[in-house]
């Protein structure tokens, strides 16, 4: 899933390469991805693309005044074409779900794609971002929280480390990949109840998330779209690295799954050592 620093050298690309130019036509390839009626998808053709940022991990292109917002999921994407096929996509076929044409049809542009058959993202058309219910229920963004501030959310939660981290509502911006990172640079079990922590903890947690999320925005913005996701794979210490050592202390990445997704951490540099129970593999050996 594209997380904050994805999403935000998404942002730095259609702001380098599409500022200042018009849409030629918007084609809709999947009618379950458009969120929205009033304006039109249409209302977006002859406006000029005067902004490109991020809210969270939703992608807002600004069009003279109306917002094309997209929340990727999981397995969505943003494709850059300097020329692209002039023939509308045919509902349906492909990954394609939105193409949208820049200064000609079959011009320049981008498409927004998504793999798989489990079809979860989401376009936008607004006047204001913040009239979507996903973007207006979204907590502060991550790279702006404060110590202070971070320590005030933390403060009596009873959430688990991981899964607070990643609720969009409490903190904007990180998923599943980036908490994995950020608690392995802490030095913190994934599941330490978040309002137990002591200063130092605490110190240390803001410390991780605001380096990690910055080393990784540093590294993925200027890169090629199409290299954005060899490039989060391959800054990753512990995520996706199940049975690889740690580059820390050489001790194995070990592994948690719970519903359709998994977790990865070091036992030495986390948790004292001992390995996390698994529930998923636990309920299978019994």
């Amino acid at each position: 899933m594209p997380e904050l620093p994805e999403v935000e050298a998404l942002a730095e690309h259609l702001r380098t390469h599409a500022i200042a130019r018009p849409v030629a036509r918007v084609d809709l390839a999947s009618m379950t991805a458009l969120k929205t009626f009033d304006p039109p998808l249409s209302a977006l053709t002859g406006r000029l693309v005067t902004g490109a940022g991020r809210i969270g991990k939703f992608l807002d292109v600004d069009l003279d005044g109306l917002h094309l917002v997209v929340h990727l999921s999981r397995a969505g994407w943003m494709r850059w074409h300097e020329q692209a096929s002039t023939t509308p996509p045919k509902p349906g076929k492909g990954p394609l779900e939105l193409r949208v044409h820049l200064e000609t049809v079959g011009g320049p542009g981008f498409d927004l794609t998504e793999a798989g058959t489990q079809k979860r993202l989401a376009a936008y058309v607004v006047t204001d971002p913040a009239t979507i219910p996903q973007v207006a229920s979204l907590g502060p963004d991550a790279l702006t929280l404060s110590r202070a501030q971070f320590g005030e959310i933390l403060a009596g939660a009873s959430t688990r480390l991981k899964t607070l981290l990643a609720d969009q509502r409490t903190i904007a911006g990180i998923g599943n990949a980036y908490s994995d990172e950020i608690l392995h640079v802490a030095k913190l079990s994934p599941f330490a109840i978040a309002g137990k922590l002591d200063a130092e903890a605490l110190d240390r947690l803001h410390a991780a998330l605001i380096g990690v999320l910055t080393e990784a925005v540093d590294r993925a913005v200027g890169q090629d779209a199409a290299l954005l996701k060899g490039e989060k794979r391959s800054g990753m210490r512990v995520h996706a690295r199940t049975g690889l050592p740690c580059p820390v202390c050489g001790d194995t990445v070990r592994e948690v799954s719970y519903a359709e997704r998994s977790f990865q951490y070091c036992a030495t540099c986390q948790t004292g050592g001992k390995p996390l129970a698994d529930r998923r593999l636990s309920r299978l050996v019994k």
